[in-house]
């Protein structure tokens, strides 16, 4: 039992001090220090809003297509309009 609790703390020993140099290591004691800084407030990009403007146009015109070609399907299941109305 001995052998197993010598080894955890060599390696154990080994791995946090070679964590505490790491950059990780830094930042973990930084935000021990520090606390939780809050982030800064992001101004919001018009060009992001101007993408999301196109892709709702995109998407309502996929939709008016998507719904004419099920008008037209369901109008080709009646034998009447196949023959044109006649």
């Amino acid at each position: 039992m001995e052998d197993i609790i010598a080894i955890l703390c060599i390696f154990g020993g080994g791995t946090m001090i070679v964590l505490s140099f790491s950059p990780v290591g830094k930042a973990f004691a930084d935000r021990l220090r520090h606390g939780a800084q809050p982030l800064p407030a992001l101004e919001p990009d018009p060009a992001v809003y101007d993408e999301l403007d196109r892709l709702r146009l995109e998407v309502n015109e996929l939709h008016e297509r998507v719904e004419f070609t099920e008008r037209l399907l369901a109008k080709g299941d009646r034998p009447d309009a196949a023959s044109g109305g006649q």
